[in-house]
């Protein structure tokens, strides 16, 4: 699975991030995450509020942190595709 945080490094963004490590770790999901901090490449996503989160190239959230469990049902959904 392949994780993207967009964002230009903004504390949300950065905690969007750990929120992620974590809840890859507790999951047990093999996932790789990118920090995508280009505004350019962030625009060509159409976030137009960060941070976003991408998950295998489809845009799942942008604009808000989403709680811890949200985010693993997220994950999950999308490692068994």
């Amino acid at each position: 699975m392949n994780i993207k945080i967009l964002g230009t490094g903004c504390v949300r963004c950065k905690e969007l991030e750990r929120t992620a490590k974590k809840a890859i770790e507790e999951l047990g999901i093999d996932a790789t995450i990118e920090k995508v901090e280009d505004i350019q490449k962030i625009v060509e996503y159409g976030i137009m509020r960060t941070p976003g989160l991408v998950i295998n190239e489809k845009v799942v959230l942008s604009g808000r942190n989403p709680k811890p469990n949200e985010l693993k049902t997220l994950l999950t959904k999308f490692s068994r595709k």
